[in-house]
C-alpha cells in the first residue's frame, strides 16, 4: 500500500521533488568544486583508504574486496578516477535537480556514496544514500515534477516502438 502511494501519489512526487533537488544540490556543488577549484587529485583519498582500512570489532578489514579493488584498480589508473569522481559528481547532481533520468541519476549517487563509505569516510554519505533510496523506491514518481515527465515518454517511444509495434501486430492465419 505505501509502495503505491510512494509510486502514484502526487504528493509523494511533491516531497521526493524537494528530496532530490536537496541531493542532487549537495552532489553538484561537491563535483563543481573539484573541477573548478584547481587540480583534484583522488590519490590521496585512496592511498588513505588503502592503508586504513575499515576495520570490524576483531580488527580485521570489513571490505577486503573493495580495498583489493580500489589498491589493483582504482590507484593505478587515478587519472580516470581524477576525472570520473568530480564528473560523476556534478551529472548526478544536474540529474536530480532537474529531474532527469533521475533514478539512474539516484542510483549512479547511491552507488558513488557506497564508495564513500566502504572507503571510510562516513561524513553524510549515510543520510544521502537513505535519500537516495527512497528516489529509487519512488520510481518515475521521484521525476514526475521533472524533466522526466517529457523525457521518458520520449525514450520509450523512440528506443521501444519496434517492440511495442511487434506486440500490436496480429499473428496470420495460416491455412
Amino acid at each position: 500500500m505505501i509502495n503505491k502511494w510512494w509510486r502514484n501519489n502526487n504528493i509523494a512526487a511533491a516531497i521526493m521533488t524537494l528530496l532530490r533537488i536537496y541531493l542532487g544540490y549537495n552532489f553538484m556543488i561537491a563535483g563543481w568544486g573539484k573541477i573548478t577549484g584547481g587540480q583534484f587529485d583522488a590519490s590521496g583519498f585512496l592511498n588513505n583508504a588503502v592503508r586504513n582500512p575499515v576495520k570490524g570489532p576483531d580488527g580485521s578489514s570489513v571490505f577486503s574486496l573493495y580495498n583489493s579493488f580500489l589498491e589493483n584498480v582504482a590507484l593505478p589508473n587515478v587519472e580516470v578516477f581524477n576525472i570520473i569522481v568530480p564528473w560523476g559528481e556534478f551529472l548526478v547532481g544536474i540529474g536530480l535537480i532537474l529531474g532527469c533520468l533521475t533514478s539512474a541519476a539516484a542510483f549512479f549517487g547511491v552507488i558513488m556514496n557506497f564508495s564513500f563509505l566502504m572507503a571510510g569516510a562516513i561524513s553524510h554519505n549515510p543520510t544521502d544514500i537513505l535519500i537516495g533510496l527512497l528516489i529509487l523506491f519512488a520510481g518515475t514518481n521521484a521525476g514526475k515534477f521533472g524533466l522526466d515527465y517529457f523525457v521518458l515518454p520520449y525514450l520509450r517511444k523512440t528506443l521501444f516502438e519496434e517492440e511495442v509495434n511487434d506486440k500490436n501486430v496480429k499473428p496470420s492465419v495460416v491455412q
